[in-house]
């Protein structure tokens, strides 16, 4: 059977457009701007070709080329498109679509947590597909040191800030060397859990979203019954969660 020329004519692209691509994902990655030479190398090709495509993007705007170093950079429109892009790219948002694939990929209740006023609260709940359910609710303040959510802040904010936090919760809170030992495990891993420290028989795994500037921005948190979810650290759900905040945060714009 012969393909469908309206699928065929949709999937075929402008081969010239995507190789010349490679040069703005090359200055995009990098940075900063670039001589013809690097930045021809870290799009794989040779200079000779790489400047026809330069010249073109120059005249749209995309790049532009330094007048003393003669490096080139991301031009007016493609800062013009990120900032449009920052515009449209609300992270509760996006995050919120996700949290839904993963209690039905996962099996377990998933929530957003943002830093609020009082500290990590909840926004955004996906209920478990499953009969058992664990009760979450909109609006509530997470515990820095009691829950995975809180860990997880506390492990990727400015410790002043963290600080304050713990002292609101309660005035002899403090970072002490057993607390330090868990933020050092959730930056390893780059991802939190506790088990059976909120509530008995509720345990949770949480993995960190980060915005373009490397901060963090919320969490995404996986909350279940003790006896079925899996809190290894090298788990399916540390993978699954881990996999969906390590691609949204890239959509943010955060570097791997």
């Amino acid at each position: 059977m012969s393909p469908d020329p309206k699928e065929e004519r949709g999937s075929r692209g402008i081969q010239s457009i995507e190789v010349g691509g490679q040069l703005l994902l090359a200055l995009a990655h990098q940075g900063q701007p670039m001589a013809l030479k690097d930045l021809a190398r870290d799009a794989g090709m040779t200079p000779a070709k790489a400047h026809p495509y330069l010249v073109s993007f120059g005249k749209l705007g995309l790049i532009e080329q330094e007048a003393g170093s003669g490096r080139y950079g991301l031009g007016p429109l493609a800062l013009q498109l990120g900032l449009i892009s920052l515009q449209q790219f609300d992270p509760v948002r996006l995050a919120t679509s996700l949290i839904e694939e993963l209690a039905q990929l996962t099996g377990h209740t998933m929530a957003i947590a943002v830093w609020g006023n009082r500290g990590p609260t909840i926004v955004r709940i996906a209920e478990a597909p499953s009969p058992v359910h664990v009760a979450m609710r909109h609006g509530t303040v997470m515990s820095l040191r009691g829950t995975a959510s809180g860990r997880l802040f506390a492990a990727y904010l400015p410790r002043d800030t963290v600080l304050a936090a713990l002292a609101d919760e309660t005035p002899s809170s403090r970072i002490d060397a057993e607390f330090e030992r868990e933020l050092a495990d959730v930056r390893e891993h780059r991802i939190s859990r506790a088990q059976d420290s909120a509530v008995q028989g509720v345990s949770a795994m949480a993995a960190p979203v980060f915005d373009g500037g490397g901060a963090m921005v919320l969490s995404i948190t996986a909350i279940g019954p003790s006896a079925t979810l899996d809190t290894r650290w090298d788990g399916p759900v540390a993978a699954a969660l881990r996999r969906s905040a390590t691609d949204l945060s890239r959509r943010l714009g955060a570097k791997a």
